[in-house]
Formats: C-alpha cells, sequence, structure tokens
C-alpha cells in the first residue's frame, strides 16, 4: 500500500503566535494567532498547511491540533475535515504537549499508524517540490523506526532558525543526526551550512506506538498523565480529565525536550530549497514579501477549503512600514 493510503496528517495549529503579534492584530484589537492570517491574500496558512497535509494522504486522515481558545478562529476553516479530527487542546502547552495529545488520540483509532507531523504556520513558495519531498520522505520512512525529520537545504544565512547538522549516510539519502543547533550567530550559520547542515522545518515522520516510546522516555510522568486522562475521559464520555490535566501542564517544547538528546534515534532527510520560512517575525516577513516578490509572481495551488483569513502579513507589514517611516523608526 501507498503512503497516501496508509499515513496520518497531524497539522500542528494550537500556537499563539506571539512573536508576530505587531502584524497579527485585526482591526478590533486582537491579536490574531499567525496560523489564521493569510501572508499575501487568499488562503490562511492553516489553510494552505492543510492541502499541504493532502498532498501525501486522504483528507479523512488529515487531523489538526487545534487551542480550545482560537474555536472563532478554526470553526470555519476546519469544517470540511471529519468532526473526530480535529483534537482540540484546552489550551496551549507547546509542542511537546500537541505532539503527544494528537499522538494519543491516532493511536486510539489506529495502533499501526504512521504519521507526518506538519506546522500549520509556515510559508513554502514552492509546494510542488516540497510535496515531492515529503512524499519520498513518507516511503522511505515507512519501515523505519525512530524518527525521520524534513531538513530544508538552507538557500540564505539565517540566524534566527534552527539548524540540523547531519552524521552519517544511511541509504537512499536519509542520514543519522548529528545535532541540533539553535540561532546561531551569523559566522556559525555559514559555517553550518557549508558543512552542509539543514535548516529544521519541523516536519517529521514516525511509527505512532515508536513515537509514543520516545515521548514516554523524555517525559515519562506527562506521558501516563496524559493517556490516563484520555482513558477516563472516554469512560466518562467528556473531557474534564483533561481539561483537569491542562490546566497544570507546563509548557513543554518539542524540540528542546524530545528531540535534543535523542539524535541517535532521529534520522533526516534534505528537501531541496522551495522557498520555506516559518515567518516568525515580521523583518521575515518582510524579507519573504520581497524576495519573492508575492505580488506578482506567486503561483497558488488550487485552493480546496473556502478562503478564510481575517488578516493579511502584506497588508499589515505595509501599513506598519508607512506609520514607521512616517514616524523615522525601524520597524
Amino acid at each position: 500500500m501507498s503512503a497516501r493510503q496508509e499515513a496520518w496528517a497531524i497539522v500542528l495549529a494550537a500556537g499563539d503566535g506571539t512573536r508576530l503579534s505587531s502584524l497579527t492584530t485585526n482591526a478590533r484589537g486582537e491579536a490574531v494567532p499567525k496560523q489564521y492570517c493569510s501572508l499575501n491574500g487568499g488562503p490562511s496558512l492553516l489553510q494552505e498547511a492543510l492541502q499541504r497535509a493532502q498532498r501525501i494522504v486522504s483528507r479523512e486522515r488529515v487531523c489538526a491540533v487545534v487551542a480550545c481558545r482560537h474555536e472563532h478562529h478554526w470553526r470555519r476553516t476546519l469544517g470540511m475535515l471529519p468532526a473526530r479530527n480535529v483534537i482540540v487542546q484546552p489550551r496551549n502547552c507547546g509542542t511537546a504537549n500537541g505532539v503527544l495529545l494528537g499522538l494519543l488520540h491516532i493511536l486510539d483509532r489506529d495502533p499501526l499508524a504512521h504519521i507526518v507531523f506538519l506546522p500549520a504556520d509556515h510559508y513554502v513558495h514552492n509546494e510542488a517540490a516540497l510535496a515531492d519531498s515529503m512524499r519520498m520522505t513518507a516511503m522511505l520512512s515507512h519501515d523505519r523506526d525512530g524518527l525521520t525529520l524534513l531538513g530544508i537545504e538552507p538557500d540564505d544565512v539565517d540566524i534566527e532558525l534552527g539548524y540540523i547538522v547531519p552524521g552519517d549516510a544511511l541509504e537512499q539519502g536519509i542520514r543519522r543526526v548529528e545535532r541540533f543547533v539553535e540561532k546561531p550567530s551569523a559566522a556559525s550559520a555559514r559555517e553550518l551550512i557549508a558543512r552542509g547542515a539543514l535548516w529544521n522545518s519541523f516536519i517529521f515522520w514516525a511509527r505512532g506506538s515508536t513515537l509514543l516510546e520516545l515521548i514516554r522516555g523524555r517525559l515519562s510522568e506527562i506521558a501516563e498523565e496524559m493517556i490516563n486522562s484520555l482513558v477516563r475521559d472516554r469512560r466518562g464520555g467528556g473531557m474534564s480529565a483533561v481539561k483537569g490535566l491542562y490546566e497544570r501542564l507546563p509548557v513543554i517544547d518539542f524540540s528542546r525536550a524530545v528531540m535534543q538528546g535523542a539524535e541517535s534515534a532521529l534520522r533526516v532527510r534534505t528537501a531541496p530549497g522551495c522557498g520555506w520560512t516559518d515567518l516568525g517575525t515580521p523583518r521575515r516577513v518582510a524579507r519573504t514579501l520581497q524576495r519573492l516578490r508575492l505580488a506578482s509572481i506567486m503561483q497558488r495551488p488550487e485552493n480546496v477549503f473556502p478562503l478564510i483569513a481575517s488578516v493579511d502579513l502584506a497588508t499589515q507589514y505595509a501599513r506598519l512600514w508607512s506609520l514607521n517611516s512616517a514616524a523615522g523608526s525601524d520597524l
């Protein structure tokens, strides 16, 4: 069977997007999480991520992890997914808890699941090129234990991104992970790129059961508490146990808490430069708009979701740039 027939996709969409709040505040003064904004009109970043997932799995196997407080943003956007594929966190507690909750929901439905995880708030210029890399990585990762990351070939020196340093070659383009480097200096980034380091896209594949064991090894107490809370809620037909757990969960980053220190269980495959960016700062939004000249050359894939985005980052950036230029300050 193909990766499309067997795999699941989980789009991680529970983040609050506070780093970009200067660009994502709407007309009512509300900061809209980045994933519910568009880059240059058209679909929101979340909608584009959902379409990205559907390039490798069927819509019935696309799930999204969202935060309860963002319901007015995601309710219509996710209306075309099966209701049980919308996995709601009582609050955002970081990517580690989001990955774990989504993973447990899928394993309850499919104990043999293979899963690809994708961020909801990134931009990709050449979606077809990324999709080719994702499909090939999914096929190569199918019979592997551990976790396989998709590393993006850098097209610039960026000191605000995380880098993956590949280790020994395995087969068919997959390498071991030697180490991670977060936000290096410009000189270090140049050296890393010269050595073949890749941008960490946070797109990764894993056999569900293997990923659960990896998380249990790193976050044993939280994993057991979440498993037990879900079991109690299934018996009781509600969400009270999970809600109670989320009231006391710490915010935990998956990369730092699970990946770093577990390099021996990780693999990486290179995706060619495809215009990928995480749009993590206003400066990176500006650079993306400028470099790609989105207003005139961007080719969007066919949209299969209604266009729902209350904030457009290009328009917001132009407005703030104008205001700050008039005031003689930098954005």
